[in-house]
């Protein structure tokens, strides 16, 4: 049977993305098809390898490419840029139950730890002062958050895992740390405690309060006094200032 020319593309396609499942199209040399299979194979898992290097290492590497080719061959990629592989990659396992119980329990929070790396790299910083006075009094003004700074929380220490650290079961805290972007456009993570996370997460969800309202809820929250709350907190804000984490502060009114 011949096929036309946009149902060769089409069982060419299906073909390339699942070769041990699909039909190759007839009428094409076996050692052409061979190529263009190993080509998008190998140039897919190669994104996939340098984009997860932490959970690529730690995989069996008969496991690993069972799952770069069971996402070759089933995620439906909505973008068609490289770049996006690793959001993909990271949906693909969150929708795959599947997967999910035959990986080790912490693979999933860890290729979301890796993809956060990309996600910020790539994001749009867009005015990164604006409204901001990058030398604003940090508890009278608002602090103003970098757009290029994520929160992030696992149940896992994603980023002590590693050959010699595998921890049969989570520890009891959340694990938090931000990932974010410097005035250097280089790409960071920064470890937080509890205390940290809480005002950052205060920060974020209420973006109009001055740093003193939110450090008077936290130290409501935590059941400390307000002037050590506000020592930390202030210290803290500073430091995240010097990082790039925090702006400044918008004053009230602005």
């Amino acid at each position: 049977m011949t096929l036309s020319f946009q149902d060769t593309q089409n069982a060419l396609a299906a073909w390339l993305r699942d070769p041990d499942n699909r039909p190759a199209p007839p009428g094409i040399e076996q050692r052409r098809l061979n190529i263009y299979r190993d080509l998008v194979y190998n140039n897919i898992e190669g994104f996939l390898r340098n984009g997860f290097p932490a959970l690529h290492s730690l995989l069996e590497a008969s496991l690993w490419h069972q799952l770069a080719r069971d996402f070759i061959a089933r995620h439906a990629c909505d973008s068609p840029y490289f770049v996006d592989i690793s959001r993909h990659f990271v949906e693909f396992l969150q929708a795959s139950e599947g997967w999910l119980a035959r990986l080790p329990p912490w693979a999933l929070e860890l290729a979301h730890y890796e993809w956060m790396e990309v996600a910020v790299d790539i994001a749009d910083a867009g005015d990164w002062q604006a409204g901001a006075d990058a030398d604003g009094d940090l508890l009278v003004g608002a602090p103003v958050l970098s757009p290029v700074a994520c929160l992030l929380g696992y149940r896992w220490p994603v980023h002590q895992l590693c050959a010699d650290y595998l921890p049969a079961s989570p520890p009891e805290e959340t694990t938090w740390l931000m990932v974010y972007r410097d005035r250097q456009d280089v790409v960071k993570f920064m470890a937080l405690n509890q205390a940290a996370a809480a005002l950052l997460q205060r920060a974020t969800s209420n973006p109009q309060q001055i740093g003193h309202e939110l450090l008077s809820m936290l130290a409501r929250d935590m059941d400390l006094p307000l002037p050590q709350v506000q020592g930390f907190g202030l210290a803290l804000l500073e430091q995240l200032r010097e990082r790039g984490i925090v702006l400044g502060a918008r004053m009230p009114g602005n």
